[in-house]
């Protein structure tokens, strides 16, 4: 059974920090993403690493997240520091062993919500700052 779980949400105040984890099971995956969704908004993809150590991120959160990944335990964490109240939303661990790292960079580039259908979603976990 391949899942993907979320954990370390909660509530911030701006200029703080939170620090998600996301844990995968079942599968083995190369390249892993983390989106975000407010109320009334895009899906949106914040960050991406491939199994290279490659990265990419949304302008808006560049120099204040940091994806990164243990593979021996198989987790992909997101470090977030000075969130901001725009930042507030449910974040979701994501991973398509379909979607190489350079079309989920190019998501990220081109602002696109993610097609039907995408990838091995985890249930979210709410990132609130205040």
């Amino acid at each position: 059974h391949v899942q993907l779980v979320e954990s370390g949400g909660g509530s911030a105040l701006a200029g703080g920090s939170v620090r998600l984890s996301c844990a995968a099971s079942g599968y083995t995956f190369n390249t892993y993403g983390w989106f975000r969704q407010a109320p009334g908004n895009v899906c949106e993809l914040v960050a991406v690493m491939s199994g290279d150590g490659s990265t990419e991120y949304t302008e808006s959160v560049k120099g204040r997240f940091h994806i990164s990944r243990d593979d021996a335990k198989k987790t992909v964490y997101l470090q977030m520091v000075n969130l901001q109240p725009e930042d507030t939303a449910m974040y979701y661990c994501v991973a398509d062993p379909r979607t190489p790292f350079s079309l989920m960079a190019t998501m990220i580039l081109l602002g696109q919500a993610p097609p039907p259908n995408f990838g091995v979603w985890g249930q979210g976990t709410q990132v609130t700052v205040s």
